[in-house]
């Protein structure tokens, strides 16, 4: 993937989402196993997000099965994921690109009413 990556071959925001989203599964996977062990209820609701952003992304990118899904469909879709999350979780990817395509919240709860 990451002779894959940069200018010319994919959108300016691939490396960085791909990052974020490595980055939210692993987080949702550590979130199960301490499910297992504490319950379900005693996780916050960013976790419970986490949790359903994990399942959603297994389902849906990992386990795509003979989709044919182009590269900007691909990012799309893991945009819808990560739109999952509150916008201060998304650590990794640079303001330009949230504003451009995270349509989690609306822009003022994300930035206030001065935008960003």
């Amino acid at each position: 993937m990451n002779n894959g990556i940069g200018e010319g071959r994919t959108r300016k925001d691939h490396r960085e989402w791909a990052n974020q989203l490595y980055a939210a599964y692993a987080t949702g996977r550590d979130l199960r196993k301490l499910v297992a062990i504490i319950g379900e209820e005693a996780l916050t609701e960013i976790d419970r997000k986490y949790l359903k952003f994990a399942e959603r992304f297994e389902k849906e990118m990992i386990g795509q099965g003979l989709s044919d899904r182009s590269i900007d469909q691909t990012l799309d879709l893991g945009w819808d994921l990560l739109s999952l999350l509150p916008v201060k979780e998304l650590k990794r990817i640079n303001k330009d690109h949230i504003h451009q395509y995270y349509h989690g919240e609306t822009m003022e709860k994300m930035y206030g009413k001065g935008g960003i």
